[in-house]
């Protein structure tokens, strides 16, 4: 990866107010400053953090404080910050042209009777413009896309690693095939388009060039999520300006016109056909706080449902859904999250005004036993009758299907092998996983643990349908199941076909399915967050005292070495996070 590590006497950290717009680095203040000491200015940096005391009566420098030296940091940097702010919020009308002609700050005419914490804002921003020292930092300290492809391909490439489009993106070749990932949708100024904005990482994108524009869910050699068209224009995005441009090579950023309808949020534009997709965005956070929305009169339900849409293009995060019992959810990060999307929802994307509710938190169902007894369902016509029992998954296992290290489209052998592994799975039993659930993925399972039965095989679709259908409505409360494993034991079949099919299968299969899971000790899980709290010794009970009105449970509170400063960590159900950092507060 490269330097890792920061330093600010390297200029690779910024100091400074993202509210006020100012913001700096110490090589911003060596430049001010080498000029007066006749210091070279990388050597001046050094001297301005750590330990280092300057006497200003016989100029020299010491590493060690005594009574007439000062840490540099503090007389060069904070004390002109401060004697700023003094001079500024106080009043002190005189000081005020002395300190401005020492710092060089020329004020616009129009800025001349502003005082007070006005005036603060524009002295700072014309003194120490934020752009300017994070842009500083960015072209310094961020390795460029030649450098930083090179070793960045293996975690941006699906694909084999020296096929084609691999190698290019590695060498960040602009005669090689096109690479580009698109990262986000960003609205334009006529309604309900976008354009989809990302980085070239090989190649060069071309206004007119005809490619293949491949969204999350394509996988190569299939026909799905995948559109052969050509790019109506390449822009370039500066700020709040758009500036057509006839093609934009590797290592730049850019925005493409006409690609909104084939992608929803991310993904890879390329023309090397045998191109697989780059890896998308993963978020250290998933959207589990989510309110319903419906419009306040009825009538603009089709603005609402056609706002939704737009909404969930423009964010990459957020999700969009409409639940069985009609209402429309948004989901988001957190309490802030949420609210920047509604207030772009009402003002931006629907324009109409909305009724929000209170969050609606998501459950899941599982089991903490095995089923007590074998479960036993008949079909409407008496002839079939399925054997069933329900166990926990081991801990870990959900967690891990979820990440897809153990999927559906896994090699059985190779699953089973994993399985015995790290789970102690019987791998006869683990070979014959018939299918994930619900929606084919999620994180419960059946398993055929018969033996010899006949014509298994031609009911093993609509177990499979019953299976889907009961663990994405479980019993206690219609929501998903979670880590819950499904055995069939014994199946007694009617002879004749005609008597099996899947309308005495499948609704058999849900009720033994619900059977084995209310017998297995069922239980509800909530969500939870992680909160990390930091605070002074004094108001650790203060937290405690919230955290327990919100049957929240501390796991750990540690002092951080040689500070009055407390962390301590917490779970926090989501479903009582609502309101929680004001109520901290």
């Amino acid at each position: 990866m490269g330097e890792v590590r920061i330093d600010p006497s390297r200029g690779s950290v910024g100091f400074g107010s993202g509210l006020h717009g100012w913001a700096f680095t110490l090589k911003q203040f060596a430049e001010m400053y080498s000029a007066m000491f006749k210091i070279d200015v990388v050597k001046l940096m050094n001297r301005l953090w750590g330990e280092n005391f300057f006497n200003s009566k016989t100029k020299k420098w010491a590493k060690t404080k005594d009574e007439d030296n000062k840490r540099s940091f503090v007389m060069y940097i904070l004390d002109p910050i401060y004697k700023v702010f003094d001079a500024i919020m106080n009043y002190k009308a005189d000081e005020i042209p002395k300190l401005l002609e020492k710092i060089k700050v020329t004020l616009k005419h129009e800025d001349k009777d502003k005082d007070g914490k006005n005036l603060l804002k524009v002295v700072m921003r014309t003194w120490l413009p934020a752009g300017e020292a994070l842009l500083q930092m960015i072209a310094i300290h961020l390795p460029s896309p030649v450098v930083a492809q090179k070793y960045r391909m293996e975690m941006l490439y699906e694909g084999p690693h020296d096929d084609e489009a691999a190698v290019a993106v590695k060498n960040c070749d602009p005669e090689g095939p096109l690479m580009m990932y698109v990262s986000k949708m960003v609205p334009t100024s006529d309604k309900g388009r976008f354009y989809a904005f990302g980085r070239v990482f090989s190649g060069k994108v071309a206004t007119g060039q005809k490619c293949r524009i491949m969204g999350p869910n394509f996988t190569p050699g299939k026909k799905e999520d995948l559109y052969e068209k050509a790019i109506q224009r390449t822009i370039l995005m500066m700020g709040r300006y758009v500036e057509a441009i006839e093609d934009v090579p590797c290592g730049n950023i850019c925005g493409l016109v006409g690609v909104d309808q084939f992608l929803v949020k991310t993904g890879t534009i390329s023309t090397f056909k045998d191109a697989h997709n780059m890896k998308v965005m993963k978020f250290s956070v998933s959207p589990v706080v989510r309110v319903a929305v419906e419009p306040k009169n009825p009538g603009d339900l089709p603005k609402l449902v056609e706002g939704l849409k737009r909404l969930a293009k423009s964010d990459p995060m957020v999700q969009c859904i409409i639940e069985e019992s009609g209402e429309h959810i948004i989901a988001g990060a957190g309490e802030l999250h949420l609210e920047i999307c509604l207030k772009d929802l009402e003002e931006d994307h629907a324009c109409i005004p909305l009724k929000k509710s209170d969050p609606v938190v998501s459950y899941r169902e599982t089991v903490s036993d095995e089923s007590n007894q074998m479960c036993l369902s008949k079909s409407p016509n008496k002839h079939n009758r399925l054997f069933m029992k329900a166990v926990p998954m081991p801990d870990g296992l959900p967690d891990d299907i979820d990440n897809g290290d153990v999927n559906a489209r896994d090699e059985f052998k190779q699953r089973a092998r994993l399985l015995a592994e790290k789970y102690d799975y019987d791998v006869t039993e683990a070979r014959k996983i018939w299918c994930f659930g619900p929606d084919g993925t999620g994180p419960n399972i059946v398993v055929d643990c018969t033996k010899g039965v006949q014509y298994l095989n031609e009911i093993k679709d609509s177990v499979v349908a019953g299976f889907q259908w009961a663990c994405k409505e479980g019993v206690l409360a219609e929501e998903n199941m979670r880590g819950v494993r499904f055995n069939i034991y014994d199946v007694a079949l009617h002879a004749d076909a005609i008597h099996r099919g899947g309308g005495q299968i499948i609704p058999t299969a849900r009720r033994v399915l619900y059977a084995s899971y209310i017998t297995a000790a069922p239980r509800i899980m909530e969500p939870v967050y992680l909160c990390e709290i930091q605070c002074p010794e004094s108001a650790v009970g203060g937290i405690y005292g919230v955290l327990n009105r919100r049957r929240g449970h501390v796991f750990e509170d540690s002092q951080v070495a040689g500070t009055p400063m407390f962390v301590v960590k917490a779970y926090l159900p989501v479903n009582e996070s609502f309101g929680f950092t004001a109520d901290l507060r």
